[in-house]
């Protein structure tokens, strides 16, 4: 295990600022999720910290100790890309081998730790099969035994589910975060799928334009986001826009709604905690009335479209529980209400 700390770390190419002055520390045998959109500069970072890329600016230790004039192989990481990136003419056990033959580890040895990753992947017994003959999920798994049989201080992933379909894609969430408990390695991982963060990390960070927005414990960023942006990245969000009135915010049609702090000119509000009623019911709290322009059965849910004089133009996203079975028509007149706690400032 190992603590990485990066800081001030900045990177240019040409007039972009791929990273610009980027400071995290990742804690000792911590699953860390780095999200943002594709060109963010989340892949730079976790290239920089791989060693790939020089930083022309900042900082990079491991344990205290820097590593930029560190070479890749001699950092102590290992790192799962997308493609997985298996040798098709190798077998399961000489793939997962690879690491420690190049470094010239003895036989025994190298037999030794190879079972003991096929069993921490659940893999036992198909070290003899070749990387055609397994599913999309054994071979992210294979991919995972061959990152960690050299005990890695660092896993690094980029991505690292993103080629499997959706069904597995949610089976290899849990998988892969069991696996690195049992393995307690340090591991750092790049997605731009916003369940995916919130399911795996100890802690998430949201990184823009080279710049970070917000770090957190995924719960502290979804339920209290810093910015309009980290809201409507990680996760839906009813963005309300105004001026700032005593405990609250005035609307552009007048309507006031309280908030969970002093509020800013923004506030957001997620959809699961809104509750959408026939408009002659009284909720209290805050409340607006509106029009419903779609309603989504789901099953489990009920997601509804409401035109709105608070939003104008921009539908409010309201998610049901599915509790009744009843579905509200579109063309509806209703009534929206929340908690002032779930109307939260942001910035932007």
């Amino acid at each position: 295990m190992s603590r990485v700390e990066v800081k001030g770390v900045s990177k240019r190419y040409g007039t972009l600022a791929a990273l610009d002055n980027v400071s995290i520390t990742f804690e000792d045998g911590e699953f860390f999720g780095l999200l943002g959109p594709s060109g963010s500069g989340k892949t730079t970072l976790l290239r920089a910290i791989a060693g790939f890329i020089v930083p022309e600016a900042g900082a990079i230790s491991f344990d205290g100790e820097r590593v930029e004039n560190v070479a890749v192989h001699r950092r102590g990481i290992g790192m799962v890309f997308q493609s997985y990136a298996l040798f098709p003419h190798l077998t399961v056990a000489e793939n997962i081998a690879f690491g420690l033959d190049v470094r010239g580890t003895a036989r025994q040895e190298i037999a030794k730790r190879v079972d003991e990753m096929l069993k921490l992947v659940r893999l036992p017994g198909l070290g003899a099969r070749t990387p055609k003959q397994l599913s999309g999920g054994q071979q992210q798994r294979v991919a995972l035994a061959r990152a960690l049989v050299t005990r890695p201080k660092v896993l690094l992933l980029d991505e690292p589910l993103g080629a499997l379909d959706r069904r597995l894609r949610q089976e290899m969430q849990v998988e892969l975060r069991d696996i690195q408990r049992r393995s307690a390695v340090t591991a750092i991982f790049v997605t731009h799928d916003q369940e995916e963060a919130l399911t795996l990390s100890d802690r998430i960070a949201i990184i823009n334009e080279g710049r970070l927005i917000q770090i957190g414990r995924p719960q502290e960023v979804y339920e209290q986001p810093a910015s309009v942006f980290a809201a409507q990245f990680l996760g839906d969000a009813n963005v309300f826009r105004g001026t700032k009135v005593k405990g609250g915010l005035k609307l552009a049609d007048g309507t006031v709604i309280a908030t969970a702090a002093e509020a800013s000119e923004a506030a957001i509000v997620r959809p699961e905690k809104l509750f959408v009623r026939a408009a002659h019911e009284d909720a209290g709290g805050n409340q607006i009335n509106g029009v419903i322009l779609q309603a989504i059965y789901s099953g489990a849910s009920v997601t509804y479209r409401i035109k709105t004089a608070a939003l104008g133009e921009t539908p409010l996203l309201a998610f049901m529980q599915n509790q009744t079975g009843e579905v509200l028509a579109p063309e509806s007149t209703v009534s929206v209400s929340w908690e002032a706690s779930h109307t939260i400032p942001v910035s932007g």
